[in-house]
């Protein structure tokens, strides 16, 4: 193996390295690091960033990016509050929706947000950065507008008007074991997997992703997928939207700040190209793993918040720093297989001299 293999090699595995030797680093500086309760937090915590990096994924593998996730978190939970704690003015009369429409009314208003995004995108041909920055804007100003830019506290709901067992989905087990994050988090990351590796839409992805151009000479509907990756990735925040709220039985406008930050790191952490065409969800799980385990790390080894965003910020410029080394190795690859393959070529075809 050449030196070139071997380096391409590790940056295949670059995220897998990382979350081994942050996990022996802590283990070894903090003895909570390892123990159960310590441990529950952390996977609660990583799979909230998994469940946006999934959808995450599907976006920058089409060669996108999508900064409006973390506002549209802060939205879906107001508009659970509302849903929950004032319900809908219909003419004179106030509807209170049940539990289960109640979380279908706010996915639906979410997705609805993310597949605004992809249609101004896909139609008008503007920029994804653009795009969801100014989604990102219209999500945070509706979510204040809705109640004044105040929280939506105690989302209990009342018996009599049958919207109560909201608080079930964030504080809620299966079986009495495993919390519902985790098993929304698992769920997703297999639905996802199938779709990327078994479908003719995942192949869709990575092809728009690859060259944009040639999928669609392909017969590949650029446009509806691009489209439905930004719907994905909508719907996977607003799932987060409604974790979180009902965890803090509380929705607050500002909720999901700087969440799009940690799901694009745990993206490319994982080994996704921000130039699309080329990632795993695999990778992506390992990816928030990485974030969740620093983070959780650093907390308890006392590092203040803001240092904390600082060596975050640092870890996503490394991880694309990182990424365009990979991209470069990978050039570099191909390039001296296909001189290989020339001389191989060449010398085949030579005519050799025979006597007679």
């Amino acid at each position: 193996m050449g030196r070139t293999e071997l380096a391409q090699l590790l940056l295949r595995g670059r995220a897998f390295i990382a979350l081994i030797v942050l996990a022996v680093f802590f283990a070894v500086v903090e003895d909570a690091f390892l123990t159960g309760a310590n441990n529950e937090i952390l996977i609660k915590q990583t799979a909230l960033n998994g469940i946006l990096a999934i959808g995450m994924t599907f976006v920058i593998l089409t060669g996108g990016i999508d900064l409006s996730v973390g506002s549209l978190v802060g939205f879906t939970g107001i508009v659970a509050g509302l849903l929950i704690n004032e319900g809908l003015q219909v003419a004179d009369w106030v509807l209170f929706p049940q539990t289960w429409m109640v979380l279908i009314l706010s996915l639906a208003a979410g997705t609805f947000l993310g597949a605004v995004s992809g249609f101004i995108i896909t139609r008008f041909n503007v920029a994804p950065f653009i795009a969801t920055l100014g989604m990102l804007m219209v999500a945070r100003g509706l979510a204040g507008l809705i109640n004044g830019g105040k929280t939506f506290p105690n989302l209990v709901g009342k018996e009599e008007l049958g919207n109560t067992g909201f608080r079930e989905l964030g504080t809620g087990e299966l079986f009495g074991v495993v919390p519902w994050a985790i098993v929304i988090l698992i769920v997703f990351a297999v639905i996802a997997w199938f779709v990327t590796t078994r479908t003719p839409f995942g192949r869709a992805v990575y092809a728009v992703g690859g060259n944009e151009r040639s999928a669609e000479l392909s017969g590949v509907r650029v446009m509806r997928t691009k489209m439905l990756v930004y719907m994905i990735s909508a719907f996977c925040a607003a799932t987060v939207g409604l974790i979180i709220a009902s965890q803090l039985v509380a929705a607050h406008p500002a909720t999901g700040n700087y969440f799009e930050l940690y799901a694009i790191a745990a993206v490319v952490l994982g080994g996704t190209s921000l130039a699309g065409g080329r990632g795993t969800i695999v990778g992506t799980m390992i990816g928030a793993f990485v974030i969740g385990t620093l983070n959780n790390g650093l907390t308890l080894m006392g590092i203040s918040s803001f240092l904390e965003q600082v060596i975050t910020g640092a870890v996503i410029v490394i991880a694309l720093i990182i990424d365009q080394l990979q991209q470069r190795a990978e050039r570099r690859l191909a390039l001296q297989q296909q001189a290989a393959q020339i001389v191989h070529e060449n010398g085949s075809n030579t005519p050799t001299a025979t006597s007679t």
